[in-house]
């Protein structure tokens, strides 16, 4: 499962060549992925508080396909692909949405992994209440990435 986020650039996110900046496309992996944690009913700032569990970034990769410019509204897709220990992986794409004289366009796409670890920055197990939904969020994406690669959309 995956969810997708609406977002307008901005101004300030460009260049001078009014291009969006490279690293932006990290920032909008955390905007996706917040609210992925979000449509499960829980967020950071819970998991921090009331279970001491954080979920520092040990790796991030993106490849930029074409370039996202001033105003475009563009869609974050955001969804856990792997759950394993205390490793915790999401993969993202970054659309732009389609307007009156073109259709969508995939401007860049990527992975982040995570390692869960306690407040002390130890690693440790991710708490059950928010690794089942995760797990059970990668058992229906893999389903919806099959029906992609069968064309059975």
């Amino acid at each position: 499962m995956s969810v997708v986020t609406e977002l307008r650039v901005r101004y300030a996110e460009t260049d001078q060549m009014g291009v969006v900046y490279y690293a932006n496309y990290l920032v909008w992996f955390e905007v996706g992925r917040v609210e992925f944690m979000r449509s499960l009913g829980f967020d950071y700032k819970q998991m921090e508080m009331e279970d001491g569990c954080i979920l520092p970034v040990v790796e991030a990769t993106c490849r930029y396909k074409a370039p996202a410019r001033y105003d475009d509204l563009i869609l974050i897709e955001a969804g856990p692909i792997l759950l394993r220990g205390s490793l915790l992986k999401f993969a993202y794409r970054i659309i732009r949405a389609s307007n009156a004289r073109e259709g969508q366009l995939l401007l860049a796409e990527g992975e982040t992994a995570h390692l869960v670890c306690d407040a002390s920055m130890q690693k440790c197990l991710m708490p059950e209440r928010y690794a089942a939904p995760i797990r059970s969020a990668i058992r229906i994406f893999a389903r919806d990435e099959q029906g992609e690669m069968d064309g059975q959309d």
